[in-house]
């Protein structure tokens, strides 16, 4: 998404797209059936913490529209597509829900443990 593209979007657009984002992922992390990983959503930062010390942040970044991902020292920034109604990567195509629980996948040994409830 380009500067002007994401300015086009008010604060109030994003925010209505992004909490309700972060407040999906929180509870479907919550619903994941295992004690090595643990989420916590404050001040737009959702923070998933694993047994061994590693942590991913998701958070809301308002001034470019845009929901950040860290994890296992890579970054996505993940620009709202309202054709489907998703968070996709401009610069790897990426979506957001696929990439995270790639990631998760990856961290905990198990597939299919992330999905929208």
């Amino acid at each position: 998404m380009t500067e002007s593209a994401s300015t086009a979007t008010s604060e109030a657009e994003y925010d209505a797209r992004a909490a309700p984002e972060l407040d999906a992922l929180v509870a479907a992390l919550d619903a994941i059936d295992d004690d090595r990983v643990e989420a916590e959503l404050a001040s737009d930062i959702l923070t998933i913490e694993f047994w061994d010390g590693a942590k991913y942040v998701i958070n809301s970044h308002r001034a470019a529209r845009q929901l950040w991902l860290a994890a296992d020292r890579s970054a996505w920034h993940f620009d709202y597509a309202p054709n489907t109604g998703t968070w996709i990567a401009s610069k790897t195509n990426d979506e957001l829900w696929s990439t995270l629980s790639a990631l998760i996948s990856k961290k905990l040994g198990r597939s299919g443990l992330l999905s929208r409830v």
